[in-house]
């Protein structure tokens, strides 16, 4: 439920609203805006059903909400939420680029995918240091060392870190080596692992699960919004489907559904998303003109000889290639809102 206060209500109207709301035994969520308030009621909202709120001083109007994802839902929230990691916004307009290698193989070849990937404009450096394989065989990380080596890499670059915790029992160790905790594809309804990551103060990236419905992928945000984490990026990243000439089904219509439905930001990952290297340029640039807030591209120095993931994996000059013209697309995209923003001239 959502109640929508009147412009200029006054705070004791506001006060009075939340005072009936907690009585009720309910939660309310307070979103104070320019104009308005709206006060969000978590819980049984038929604890309210004799409660005759739309006749309370100040109250404009009472929105029943169906979805369980109230915490991330655009509608309870009222707008967009930026998140802001070490002073980079994601969901402002911009468009923010995660880039690096699937996996954390050694310092060398870490460090020459950090500085190709800065010098070709990305604001993140990601990186595994542990690996979900789908076979048991494959490398699967280098696991704390890794994580050491990417600490390194952030100090000597400045870039900053995105990477994957796995389990509940390591995320303090990757907190200490990372700027924003990636909940990976098969993690994404670990409901332990959201509600502990909801505990700490990282920002966290939400990678759509291998087959989830957009609604199961943000009730995924809705658990870890709810342990008081509210700084959230979304990462579509593909989806299995019938098909087989792809690695995933890139969903890109998902960047559209999850702006109407949610007020978090999302990126889009076209190397995952293809598992083919020729495509992650064009996925990369129709995501950004669709309205992605950023890019994760996976960047090695060398990728006929990466451990994980070289198939889909840009060398440095390609990704400076794909960078050059998802600029123009980010800059053709802001010069458009601006315009459509500008008062009508008579």
């Amino acid at each position: 439920m959502v109640i929508v206060m009147k412009k200029g209500a006054h705070r004791e109207a506001v006060a009075k609203v939340i005072g009936v709301v907690e009585k009720a035994g309910l939660v309310p969520h307070v979103v104070i805006g320019e104009d308005k308030t709206i006060i969000g009621v978590i819980g049984d909202k038929t604890r309210l059903v004799d409660v005759p709120l739309v006749v309370f001083d100040g109250v404009e109007k009472v929105l029943q909400i169906a979805v369980g994802y109230k915490r991330v839902s655009r509608e309870f929230t009222g707008g967009t939420h930026a998140v802001q990691v070490g002073g980079i916004t994601i969901g402002d307009g911009s468009v923010v680029v995660m880039a690096g290698p699937c996996a954390v193989e050694s310092m060398e070849q870490l460090m020459q995918s950090a500085w190709a990937v800065k010098k070709g404009g990305a604001q993140f450096l990601r990186g595994g240091a542990f690996k979900p394989r789908t076979s048991p065989y494959s490398f699967k990380g280098l696991e704390e060392a890794g994580l050491e080596m990417l600490s390194e890499a952030r100090k000597e670059t400045g870039l900053k870190v995105v990477t994957e915790v796995m389990d509940v029992e390591n995320v303090d160790l990757v907190c200490k080596h990372s700027d924003m905790l990636q909940i990976g594809t098969r993690n994404m309804q670990n409901f332990h692992l959201l509600k502990a990551v909801g505990r700490t103060n990282k920002p966290v990236l939400l990678k759509r699960g291998l087959a989830a419905t957009i609604d199961e992928w943000l009730n995924a945000a809705e658990y870890i919004a709810a342990e008081g984490n509210r700084e959230i990026v979304l990462c579509e990243r593909g989806i299995r489907t019938f098909e087989t000439y792809t690695r995933n089904t890139l969903d890109l219509s998902a960047i559209v559904a999850t702006k109407t439905l949610s007020n978090l930001p999302i990126i889009v990952d076209p190397s995952h998303g293809t598992g083919i290297r020729n495509m992650v340029k064009p996925m990369s640039l129709a995501a950004v003109a669709a309205g992605a807030d950023g890019l994760m591209i996976e960047v090695h120095p060398n990728p006929e000889n990466a451990l994980s993931d070289g198939p889909q994996s840009l060398n440095p000059e390609e990704f400076d290639d794909l960078m050059r013209d998802v600029t123009k697309i980010a800059a053709f995209r802001r010069e458009s809102l601006e315009e459509r923003l500008q008062p009508c001239e008579r």
